[in-house]
């Protein structure tokens, strides 16, 4: 799989070896890290990405990828699917280093990574955020996610591809 290149960032699909060094936040000689990454948010996703590995191969293209920015190839975060599509839909999920936010890095992260999807036939993909994260909904809404429902401390999104 090759990287994925927007106006300000790069995303690239995280292999098994990369994970593991994120999970055990050990950065290898060549891994350029934001000081605040891994975060809490990123190493739960790492770690689900390892465990679909293990259960069902390479997670590729629906896997987890780092964000890093453009400029100057620090990683700030992370996208990435939650499991392969089913039924022609699928759940995303994304964070940043508090050092990140605030730049619109995750919307742009999200448009890119739906672009994948949609060329590999997802027709619909899901999202949720907690209901006091504005922020995260905020992010969304700008990606083009439409809020469908809210259920407990969740809000729910999803957005239609080739509508």
């Amino acid at each position: 799989m090759t990287d994925i290149e927007t106006a300000r960032l790069v995303l690239h699909p995280v292999d098994e070896a990369e994970a593991r060094r994120v999970t055990a936040q050990a950065a290898g000689p060549d891994d350029r890290w934001a000081t605040d990454y891994p975060f809490g948010g990123d190493l739960a996703a790492i770690g689900s990405f390892l465990r679909a590995t293990e259960q069902s191969g390479d997670q590729r293209p629906f896997g987890h990828y780092r964000i890093s920015t453009a400029a100057d190839g620090v990683v700030v975060g992370g996208v990435g699917f939650k499991g392969r599509p089913d039924g022609g839909r699928v759940e995303v999920g994304y964070g940043l280093a508090p050092s990140a936010r605030g730049h619109g890095y995750a919307a742009e992260a999200l448009r890119a990574r739906l672009t994948v999807a949609a060329e590999h036939g997802v027709e619909t993909v899901v999202a949720d955020t907690a209901d006091d994260n504005v922020a995260s909904q905020r992010t969304l809404v700008r990606a083009g996610f439409t809020r469908i429902g809210a259920e407990a401390d969740l809000e729910y999104y999803e957005i239609r591809l080739g509508a």
